[in-house]
């Protein structure tokens, strides 16, 4: 093109060009995949995916319906527990109770036990950040520099460890689970750890380098909340305390809503219970420490076994089986508007 000129008679500077390069790749002219949709191709979609997520829905359900599980409400057995733990002054005071159940049918393969929670709010903005990542890596941090306040150090300026909301409202009940048969009881024994996820327990928690666990926390305190110091969480295991107790471990990872269970404890597969927990009369007994009265919560403890699709959760069943059921009734609604607008052509036709 010609530069244009001003009326003095000289040429004006040429402008640069805003035309992508001339290039295959910017002008789109690459050699590209265009799809014809036709009737049968996009009704054969709609039916295939219709078809497959119905099927993968039903299997789901039938493996979670499946599942055996006993749920029992122990907040209301243990009325007089729930009473005494209303009062903060009795917090010293130890309360036992128990919860009798039967089971009709065996529960085979591995049984978990969970401990369940309602109205528990974990996922409120100031409780989830309410934490020092670097101090569970067993890093030496300023804890007052970090979100875990109020709960970070004593008024003698000695830190918690842990610190933090979730730390110091971690659930303490102990729970124990005895067979009763032929008028005698059996306690049945119960794993404690290989419960967290792996991840947690080998990359998200470490304990303080040191010769001993007692004086890697040397200089902290336990949180308000606690009866004991976190390296005595377990006693009967010395691998099983500081950060990476398994119940610290699942505890810290907070749910996204107020009703949860967290896994507590399994089933030993050894001696009567190698096979799973046989039927039979059952009791529970409950050292009763975590109060809920306050912020009118409810607590429960769960049996449950488990099958290839996890736990009773019905939910990703049910969200295939709609999904499915969407696709099918689109592919059909689509067949009769084809259907009806032919009739319509010809008849326009004839």
């Amino acid at each position: 093109k010609r530069n244009m000129k001003t009326k003095a008679g000289q040429e004006a500077p040429a402008h640069p060009s805003r035309c992508p390069d001339p290039s295959a790749f910017k002008q789109q002219k690459l050699p590209a995949w265009k799809p014809q949709l036709s009737l049968a191709s996009v009704l054969s979609c709609f039916f295939v995916i219709g078809a497959a997520c119905l099927a993968v829905g039903i299997c789901l359900i039938l493996s979670a319906n499946s599942v055996r599980e006993i749920q029992i409400n122990y907040s209301e057995k243990c009325s007089d527990c729930t009473k005494l733990r209303e009062n903060s002054s009795n917090w010293n005071k130890e309360c036992y109770c128990s919860a009798d159940f039967m089971l009709k049918e065996d529960m085979l393969g591995d049984v978990f036990m969970y401990y369940g929670l309602q109205n528990f709010y974990q996922n409120h903005r100031r409780y989830v950040i309410s934490r020092s990542d670097a101090q569970l890596l067993g890093r030496d941090v300023n804890v007052q520099r970090s979100y875990c306040t109020p709960f970070t150090t004593y008024p003698n300026g000695t830190p918690m460890a842990p610190c933090g909301a979730i730390a110091n409202s971690i659930f303490n009940d102990t729970i124990d689970l005895f067979y009763n048969v032929n008028s005698s009881v059996i306690q049945v024994p119960l794993l404690k750890t290989g419960n967290s996820w792996w991840t947690d327990k080998n990359v998200k928690f470490r304990n303080p380098v040191a010769h001993n666990l007692s004086s890697a926390f040397a200089g902290t305190a336990r949180p308000p909340y606690w009866q004991k110091p976190v390296y005595m969480l377990d006693e009967e295991d010395e691998r099983n305390n500081g950060y990476i107790n398994d119940d610290l471990v699942i505890w810290m990872r907070v749910s996204a809503f107020s009703t949860f269970r967290n896994l507590y404890r399994r089933v030993s597969r050894t001696r009567q219970f190698a096979v799973g927990l046989p039927a039979g009369n059952y009791t529970f007994r409950i050292s009763y420490n975590f109060p809920v009265s306050k912020f009118k919560g409810k607590k429960y403890v769960i049996l449950s076994t488990v099958v290839w699709s996890g736990g009773s959760n019905p939910f990703l069943g049910i969200a295939y089986t709609v999904c499915g059921a969407a696709a099918t009734l689109t592919g059909f609604v689509i067949t009769a508007i084809h259907l009806k607008l032919r009739k319509k052509k010809t008849y326009f036709q004839k």
